[in-house]
């Protein structure tokens, strides 16, 4: 029996809830088709957007939503988005898939969409190919409330108030397709464009997030922190799992891969908390008596495409082994809350990792939107400081904990969220908790099944969470874990 201890003496702080945001890009199916279909649409919308895929992501608690990239950010520009969509300008989607991009969701509809789902925008804007001006323009056409020529230019366009976005980014992956950037330059540039993206109202405030590290590359972290800590809120890192030697040519595929890459996922996934403890020592180190936080802004699997469908729209079926990437990633971001401020997965609908995805007028939800929902009752709960017991499990070099845990307190009670690792073996669990009194009462939920299990069009309910046995103890609760399974507890 495997041995867990939460203790509600000790914690890292809240947990904030925009450690579970998302990120929708200019890219595949994520946004046409996906989210926005257009007023006319015979799919049912709201101005545009999908009301199955809005409810669904309600439901799963979004906070918070990055757009419109990703590498598409470094070359869109934002007034080719505004105004009447029959003007706007068509241009090529020249990152990903070169199809046309007409436009048709742009600022307005982004904003309009963040208001149906009740969630904070996050805009990342183009410092790659753009001018400080054209960034500029974007916050004061988006936060003045008062008389400037952008707040004119938003009302004329239909909207009278200010949305007050709030998290901006400035750039996407600098070191790479956001302009090739060396740090030190990158970092010249993020200075002099949080100079000109001004606070228009002092109860609304703008965050700015730096484009951050390719995963293990610390003195990027280093020399944004040195140089330009002062300028900004966060600093942000991208890091995917890929399951096999880390060639992008060579992933490996999203459904029926071999036992053996199942755990070479999972063990590769591990090192996410590698990444955020070294980033965040290094920021800890530069940030004076600022506190900068941490975003994890582009994370999750990629794998290959789908057999038949376009190379450059990254479109990947979703197992049960992408469920328990994202509960190991989502256990390591609560439990790193002092630092991990945002994390937002790649991405929303129908590309890498998607939680929802689409055919036509069909929806289905997929194991990692489960795992979602499961957790929400981590957002702005109480982290709390928790262990288990472990032992290995795997394949040859690729050996993994077999179980992973985080623990918050919130207005539901504790929740307790733990992951079985092992395809082959259950645990049973004896879990304590110290400092909250005796437990009244205990509901278990899980989501199970073998590692390759995956929902699919015509059988939409293979992978769903369903009820787990649980018994309160003098200290705690008991339950079995079954194999490859993902549990969360409320304890009450």
């Amino acid at each position: 029996m495997a041995k867990a201890i939460v203790n509600a003496n000790r914690s890292k702080g809240h947990i904030n809830r925009n450690i579970y945001g998302h990120f929708a890009e200019h890219l595949g199916r994520c946004i046409y088709n996906g989210i926005y279909v257009g007023e006319a649409s015979s799919i049912p919308n709201l101005n545009g957007m999908r009301t199955d895929v809005v409810a669904a992501l309600k439901k799963m608690g979004i906070p918070v939503l990055r757009w419109p990239g990703g590498c598409f950010a470094d070359t869109y520009h934002w007034r080719d988005g505004i105004g009447p969509k029959e003007s706007r300008k068509k241009i090529v989607n020249t990152n990903w898939g070169g199809v046309t991009e007409d436009n048709s969701f742009g600022t307005h509809e982004f904003l309009e969409l963040c208001r149906q789902l009740e969630c904070e925008p996050y805009i990342s804007g183009n410092v790659g190919s753009g001018t400080v001006q054209e960034f500029s323009d974007w916050v004061e056409y988006c936060n003045m409330g008062g008389q400037s020529p952008m707040a004119e230019e938003r009302r004329s366009n239909g909207q009278e108030g200010p949305w007050n976005v709030k998290y901006w980014g400035i750039g996407n992956e600098a070191w790479g397709c956001g302009g090739n950037m060396r740090p030190e330059f990158y970092a010249d540039l993020c200075r002099q464009y949080s100079t000109y993206l001004r606070n228009y109202d002092t109860e609304h405030p703008i965050y700015k997030i730096a484009s951050g590290a390719s995963e293990g590359d610390y003195n990027w972290t280093k020399v944004i922190m040195e140089r330009a800590g002062r300028f900004i809120d966060a600093v942000s890192l991208h890091y995917y799992t890929l399951p096999r030697t880390g060639d992008w040519t060579d992933k490996g595929p999203a459904t029926g891969f071999p036992r053996s890459e199942y755990y070479s996922t999972l063990r590769k996934t591990f090192y996410m908390e590698e990444l955020v403890e070294n980033h965040s020592r290094i920021i800890k180190q530069y940030q004076g008596d600022r506190k900068i936080g941490l975003c994890v802004d582009e994370w999750g699997t990629w794998f290959d495409v789908e057999p038949g469908t376009n190379p450059g729209f990254l479109y990947q079926q979703n197992t049960m082994r992408d469920a328990l990437v994202s509960a190991v990633n989502l256990n390591i971001f609560n439990n790193h809350c002092d630092t991990v401020v945002m994390a937002n997965i790649a991405q929303t609908v129908n590309v890498l990792q998607a939680v929802i995805l689409t055919e036509g007028e069909k929806l289905l939800l997929t194991p990692t939107y489960h795992v979602f929902e499961m957790y929400k009752g981590h957002q702005d709960a109480r982290q709390l400081e928790s262990y288990v017991e472990t032992t290995l499990t795997g394949e040859g070099e690729d050996q993994v904990p077999n179980l992973h845990i985080s623990a918050s307190e919130g207005k539901e009670g504790v929740l307790v969220t733990i992951a079985n690792l092992s395809d082959t073996d259950s645990a049973e669990l004896d879990c304590a908790l110290t400092g909250i009194g005796r437990a009244a009462s205990v509901e278990g939920r899980v989501l199970t099944g073998p590692c390759g299990a995956y929902n699919d069009f015509g059988a939409e309910e293979t992978v769903r969470p369903s009820h787990l046995a649980a018994e309160i103890t003098d200290g705690g609760f008991k339950a079995v874990l079954p194999a490859c399974s993902v549990a969360a507890f409320t304890v009450r």
